[in-house]
């Protein structure tokens, strides 16, 4: 594995591609149980603990909206790229919120009980809880809510698309955005 350098941590969101380019400010409130954007997470939303999906709400996607998608990352890894946890796709426009049980597998090849669909993340599941490397500082984990004007084409993506895919196949679809960031670390005890 490739060590970055360590400026600019942020510069590879997945909000900083090019299908952001006309929207680069969220326009979607994302709120968490856990508190404000900035929170420090609970162990339980850890691999520390049971790992379970945190749960998330927004007033209402842009009336335009046709499809959701969700991503969840961690850019303070020292990678190259930041570290994809999930990515989910095919949400339903009118869903306003997600739990932890909209994450759990269906009897569909790929499909979550929440009715929707997920990517490849580094580990080929469908979620990572949050674990930074033990004495590395505290990461901030990004989950990002994604609007778009028109559904993805599944037709042209992988059965369990990549990050990329999704971002080159959202170009010139995004209606709006929001991101809610939660903070964890693990310490030397």
């Amino acid at each position: 594995m490739a060590i970055r350098q360590r400026q600019s941590p942020d510069a590879r969101l997945f909000t900083k591609g090019v299908a952001f380019a006309q929207l680069p400010k969220p326009n979607i409130i994302l709120e968490s149980s856990e508190g404000p954007s900035g929170s420090q997470l609970q162990v339980d939303l850890s691999a520390d603990g049971v790992g379970r999906f945190l749960s998330l709400s927004w007033p209402a996607a842009p009336p335009e909206s046709k499809e959701l998608l969700l991503l969840s990352e961690d850019p303070d890894a020292p990678l190259l790229s930041p570290i994809i946890h999930g990515i989910y796709y095919g949400i339903p426009a009118s869903v306003a919120g997600v739990s932890n049980d909209d994450f759990l597998e269906s009897a569909v090849a790929h499909a979550l009980k929440g009715g929707f669909k997920y990517g490849k993340n580094r580990r080929g599941n469908i979620y990572i809880p949050p674990r930074p490397l033990l004495g590395h500082g505290s990461h901030r984990y990004f989950f990002t809510l994604v609007a778009l004007g028109q559904p993805l084409d599944v037709s042209k993506l992988s059965q369990v698309p990549t990050d990329q895919e999704i971002a080159t196949a959202i170009e010139g679809n995004v209606v709006g955005w929001g991101e809610w960031v939660g903070v964890y670390e693990r310490k030397w005890e």
